[in-house]
């Protein structure tokens, strides 16, 4: 039975990022009265652009800044961004990892140029990364599935070419066998700052899906940055939307059930608490205690720069990348997010880059460029990020400092205040664990209905969790389709 007697509109879906536009644009298609309703006054989520007042004509990277997912997702790739005018280039190097000591370690698109700067671990880094790259299509099915089905790569033959390494490489680099069977700190290293996109202790089997996962799109369609910024992809999301009847409300914070106009099914893409908040007395009382009780992750603190040029990297092949992952060693990055796990600050935080001029040389203007980055740091931390970054910066680009044109940050604690999704800092929305990411928020058999009120979650607080993919809100649209207007087609959703 629906919570609202007499229904306004199909669909409501609460809050405009990625897995809300993307299950909005899904339930459109199918030719439903879709309406998205949006608390801040820009839509996007954690891919909205927007000029912070830093400098004339330099825009930001909200939350995201490179999409490793947008062109290897599912969703993404049946909704064709690039065909719809999103312009994704991935750049020559995918992510790269600057060390104190010794030359960096890049993932270079092309496997074998990766492969060669990595002296004795090319071979070994060919054998696992290059194999599954040729198979990403099964890796990011398996990764990015509901959890709850078998992925349709899995029953074909080439899976077995592909699925027994994919997990032997997470069962490897998540305990503490991790450094086999690597031999060089560079190999090591590398893998492990991809790793750690996931924030939490090191080594463990989430991070190395998350390794497993991104470094394999690294070698095949790459890490792309949109041009122009990842609002680019939530405009086409809006356009198609819009498109196909759909109405898009900012301004609109949903606080409890009461604030959503009456619909026949309602999407929540928040946090599981907030998901709880909203529905508080409505749900069953287990299911409300188990979203309440999913764990959030440690925090993350933004700091956005104006530079008067490149960064000064020490190995100029570091500015290649897309990405850079500054952390050091991999005993140091490990390091550093204990610290973090138990509740400290670290001096030399795990720090993660991306100078989106790259490859977008239209994001200069007058000679000054933006710089994304953010720091992993204890949840709530409330300490001003920009000291912390900018040494980690100059520890592998010396004179960086003097490249400072403008800086802001913002503490792990005031992230929400952008996105109220971000709660401390913690930008997966939920712990991110191997056994988390299978039962989020909770280990029912369908983790996205909420129970039978009509009401559903789409966040990254559930399957698959954490990224620009979509497809939390694609696999949710899907059941709401089949549960709430018997619907068992998906709809086609390509530009045609």
């Amino acid at each position: 039975m629906s919570t609202h007697p007499a229904p306004e509109v199909d669909v409501v879906v609460v809050g405009s990022g990625p897995n809300g536009l993307a299950a909005a644009v899904t339930l459109a298609r199918a030719g439903l009265d879709v309406q998205v309703l949006e608390s801040e006054d820009t839509i996007g989520g954690g891919a909205r652009t927007l000029d912070l007042g830093l400098a004339p004509g330099i825009v930001h990277d909200i939350c995201s800044a490179a999409h490793p997912l947008a062109l290897a997702s599912p969703f993404f790739d049946a909704f064709d961004v690039q065909a719809r005018g999103v312009r994704a280039i991935a750049p020559t190097a995918s992510y790269a990892q600057p060390l104190d000591d010794e030359p960096a370690a890049i993932a270079w698109r092309d496997v074998e140029r990766t492969a060669a700067g990595l002296g004795a671990d090319g071979p070994t880094w060919r054998a696992l990364l290059g194999t599954l790259s040729r198979h990403q299509d099964l890796v990011v099915e398996l990764s990015l599935g509901d959890k709850r089905s078998i992925p349709p790569a899995l029953l074909t033959p080439r899976a077995l070419a592909a699925a027994p390494l994919f997990g032997a490489l997470i069962g490897l680099q998540g305990t503490p066998a991790w450094n086999l069977p690597f031999r060089t700190e560079r190999a090591r290293a590398l893998l492990g700052g991809v790793a750690a996109h996931a924030i939490g202790p090191m080594p463990s089997l989430a991070m190395a899906a998350t390794a497993g996962l991104l470094g394999t799109i690294a070698h095949g369609v790459g890490w792309p940055l949109p041009v122009g910024g990842s609002q680019s992809i939530i405009d086409a999301l809006v356009a198609d939307l819009r498109a196909h009847g759909g109405q898009i409300l900012t301004g609109h914070r949903v606080r409890t059930w009461r604030d959503a106009p009456a619909a026949r099914a309602v999407l929540l893409d928040t946090t599981a608490g907030a998901a709880a908040d909203i529905l508080s007395n409505r749900l069953p009382a287990s299911l409300e205690r188990a979203l309440r009780r999913f764990p959030h992750g440690d925090g993350a603190a933004k700091v956005d720069f104006v530079l008067s040029g490149p960064v000064p990297w020490r190995d100029p092949d570091v500015g290649e990348a897309g990405t850079q992952h500054l952390g050091g060693t991999r005993a140091q990055m490990a390091h550093a997010e204990a610290e973090v796990a138990a509740g400290k600050l670290p001096q030399r935080p795990m720090t993660l880059v991306s100078d989106p001029s790259v490859v977008d040389p239209g994001r200069i203007h007058d000679g000054l460029r933006p710089l994304w980055a953010y720091a992993h740091v204890p949840a709530g931390d409330t300490t001003d990020p920009t000291e912390l970054v900018t040494a980690q910066v100059e520890r592998f680009a010396p004179g960086f400092r003097d490249m400072i044109v403008a800086a802001r940050g913002i503490p792990a604690s005031e992230m929400s205040a952008h996105n109220p999704s971000l709660v401390g800092g913690d930008i997966s929305m939920g712990r991110v664990t191997m056994a988390g990411m299978i039962a989020r928020p909770t280990a029912r058999l369908d983790p996205y209905r909420l129970a039978g009120t009509g009401w559903y979650l789409c966040s990254q607080a559930t399957p698959p969790g954490p990224g620009v993919h979509g497809m939390s809100g694609w696999h949710a649209a899907r059941r709401v389709l089949a549960q709430e207007f018997g619907v068992t087609e998906m709809p086609d959703l390509s530009p045609a």
